[in-house]
């Protein structure tokens, strides 16, 4: 039996596989129903009112389960929610899971995995054969410390809801990652004045071009990664500009190095003068901050989009093969521990492109090496030496991705899929074999059975004794 944390995307992504190949499993999350973050009532959710999904829905979904033609094609995060209820049960996923059960414990024991949970504040413990962690990557607050004491309203992307909150506040934005351009759209509305703060530079893309989303685009022509680095960075340039012309810092980087922001809104309210550009934040006192250009502004709310840190509470960083100074496990495919063979890293990916399938994908290679590990195979056995070797090999493509916490999972989506590709073809292989050979000897003992039935009667009727 295995145990699989989590019933968001990549939760329900993962029981879904393991389902298929009649792996018995366990799930449990913390809260009453599926959907992670994006069901807004989860008291564990990250998500605000106005949320969007930032890729199209039809470059993000599950293959196997398409959104209705009626959802947009960047859907509201009900909309998504609604999405993972119907997966869910669809497929009658969770009856499989424990829900309002959190996860407090996780360690190794014998040839399993310990887990003790909690529900309704009694506890239970159990062992396991092999945990799948899903819990999702957007949990704990990356909450940098500021130079200074601030005396009005400071808070983190985490926290908001609701542009409400603005209301006749002049307000700062600190980052402007996906989200942090999404809330300082919403502050427009609402607030006294919006002030952003970038530290660097970012590439910035719209939405829709030519009425198309952007995520749609190209991909036909494989181009070199230096060729392609050029031509997107120049066409996007000729269409929306550098983001200097708009008051922000140029990036020191090429474009696909670090996630670009997508949003059609946040350099309109830069142009309009509704949102004013600030540098990196040198100093505070009071309500003043100052900025490292000199400049300086007053503001009661300070609100950090500064991101999210990996958090595992409940399993110590030395069973992840986490050393103290990286950013996040060292795994093969962000997925594969060098030396438990039973422990999974779920979701733990990032990539422009990659999707719910891409994930999905994942969580197949996954499930067909836990088949073929019990099967003992070739297959599983050459993927043990391969994931024992490249545990700390970065599948980047070839990008010289920036280095910054979020971008230490971080993986181009044309070298996973790739390689997830073909690790699933070598085992799914294995897979086919052993099926057909299942059903080879299904039919041997059936044609055996006919023969010896066959033969009694015969017996029967020419017994001299009858």
């Amino acid at each position: 039996m295995y145990a699989v944390i989590g019933a968001g995307p990549m939760g329900l992504a993962t029981a879904r596989n393991l389902q298929k190949l009649d792996i018995p499993f366990v799930g449990f999350d913390g809260h009453h129903d599926v959907g992670g973050l994006w069901d807004i009532d989860n008291p564990h959710s990250t998500m605000y009112e106005t949320a969007h999904l930032i890729s199209s829905k039809r470059m993000t979904e599950f293959s196997e389960f398409p959104m209705p033609d009626s959802v947009a094609s960047y859907p509201h995060h009900s909309e998504l929610r609604q999405y993972f209820h119907d997966f869910a049960d669809t497929f009658d996923l969770k009856s499989y899971y424990e829900f309002a059960t959190r996860v407090i414990s996780l360690e190794p024991e014998g040839d399993g995995w310990r887990l003790i949970s909690e529900h309704n504040g009694k506890q239970q413990s159990r062992l396991f054969t092999g945990v799948l962690i899903a819990n999702g990557t957007l949990h704990k607050p990356n909450m940098p410390d500021l130079p200074g004491e601030f005396a009005g309203k400071l808070m983190h992307s985490s926290e908001y809801r609701s542009p409400s909150i603005f209301n006749d506040q002049r307000v700062l934005i600190v980052g402007c990652g996906n989200s942090g351009a999404d809330i300082a759209v919403d502050a427009v509305h609402h607030a006294k004045s919006v002030d952003i703060s970038l530290r660097r530079g970012y590439y910035f893309l719209p939405k829709f071009i030519n009425g198309r989303p952007i995520d749609t685009l190209g991909g036909k022509l494989k181009l070199p990664r230096k060729a392609k680095q050029r031509l997107d960075a120049a066409m996007i340039h000729t269409i929306i500009g550098k983001p200097s012309d708009y008051g922000l810092p140029d990036p020191d980087y090429r474009m696909y190095e670090s996630h670009p922001v997508i949003n059609s809104l946040v350099l309109h309210h830069l142009g309009h003068g509704d949102i004013t550009p600030r540098r990196n934040i040198s100093a505070i006192e009071g309500h003043t901050v100052t900025f490292s250009d000199g400049n300086s502004g007053d503001y009661d709310l300070i609100l950090m989009a500064t991101g999210y840190l990996l958090d595992y509470p409940f399993i110590e960083r030395k069973y992840l093969n986490w050393p103290a100074t990286q950013d996040a496990p060292q795994l093969y495919m962000n997925v594969f521990h060098p030396d438990y063979n039973t422990l999974f890293m779920m979701g733990m990916v990032e990539a422009a492109g990659l999707g719910w399938e891409g994930r999905n994908q994942q969580a197949r290679l996954v499930a067909l090496y836990i088949k073929q590990r019990e099967q003992n195979s070739v297959a599983a056995d050459h993927f043990d030496a391969i994931k024992r070797a490249r545990s700390n090999i970065t599948l980047d493509g070839g990008y010289d991705y920036i280095k910054l916490a979020r971008m230490a999972y971080y993986v181009n989506k044309d070298e996973y899929l790739t390689t997830l590709a073909e690790h699933i073809a070598e085992l799914q292989a294995d897979e086919d074999k052993a099926e057909a050979k299942h059903k080879s000897s299904n039919i041997s003992s059936k044609a055996s059975r006919f023969k010896s039935r066959l033969f009694n009667r015969q017996k029967h009727k020419t017994d001299p004794s009858r």
